[in-house]
């Protein structure tokens, strides 16, 4: 699903140099929830940004679900983002003038998908993760859980290779993340792959594998012990 062989990424102002990611292999396979963690400016971050085709490398190559992205033009990495990666944020990212139905419309839009379809899509990606009697509401009218679904409906409805989330909990309280978590683990028992930015240990704990970045650096990459089920 995910491959990633000899990655940099090499921020340049001026003639300032900043490495952020020094050589980076990685494999992700399908169907797997692997959490990526580490501490602020580790580069968790830019690896997420790269592997959700939102920011380029600066030499390797990344292969995702059997295509090599590394040197894509602009709009084919937009439509990859649109047609193979789900992506959840700490932010939301929910538009405020539309109800949660109408977020959830918003990537099928883009991708040129008729209206009743798209209509019945988000119906049944908004039921997937329990918001059937709240798809008229505006985000001002929901709790941060109810939003993060909201978000999370809009991120698997056009049925994504891999959702990609960064951290997805970190404006949550405990209840709304227990939650959360719950529907991503749901997701995954279903078959997506998952992958998670977090920096904090215990929701690392409802993922099924670690993969521990420092300095740019991958420092461990190991299977969760005492995996927490719901």
């Amino acid at each position: 699903m995910i491959e990633v062989k000899n990655l940099w990424k090499v921020y340049r102002t001026g003639n300032i140099e900043f490495t952020a990611l020094k050589g980076i292999n990685l494999f992700i396979g399908k169907g797997e929830y692997t959490a990526i963690m580490g501490p602020s400016g580790s580069g968790k971050s830019t690896l997420m940004n790269i592997l959700g085709c939102l920011d380029r490398l600066t030499e390797g190559r990344y292969i995702l679900n059997n295509k090599d992205v590394s040197k894509l033009t602009d709009n084919e990495l937009a439509r990859i983002r649109n047609r193979e990666i789900g992506f959840v944020f700490q932010a939301f990212n929910l538009l405020p003038r539309l109800n949660a139905l109408e977020n959830v419309e918003l990537p099928m839009m883009y991708a040129g998908i008729s209206a009743w379809e798209r209509r019945r899509r988000a119906r049944e990606a908004l039921a997937k993760v329990g918001l059937e009697d709240r798809m008229y509401h505006r985000p001002n009218e929901l709790s941060g859980g109810q939003k993060q679904r909201v978000a999370i409906a809009r991120a698997i409805v056009l049925n994504p290779s891999v959702l990609m989330a960064d951290e997805p909990t970190g404006n949550l309280d405990t209840a709304s993340s227990y939650e959360i978590m719950k529907i991503f683990q749901e997701l995954n028992n279903d078959g997506t792959t998952v992958v998670m930015v977090t920096h904090e240990p215990d929701i690392a704990q409802y993922t099924k594998r670690i993969v521990m970045v420092r300095d740019g650096n991958i420092i461990e990459d190991r299977a969760v012990d005492n995996r927490i089920t719901l």
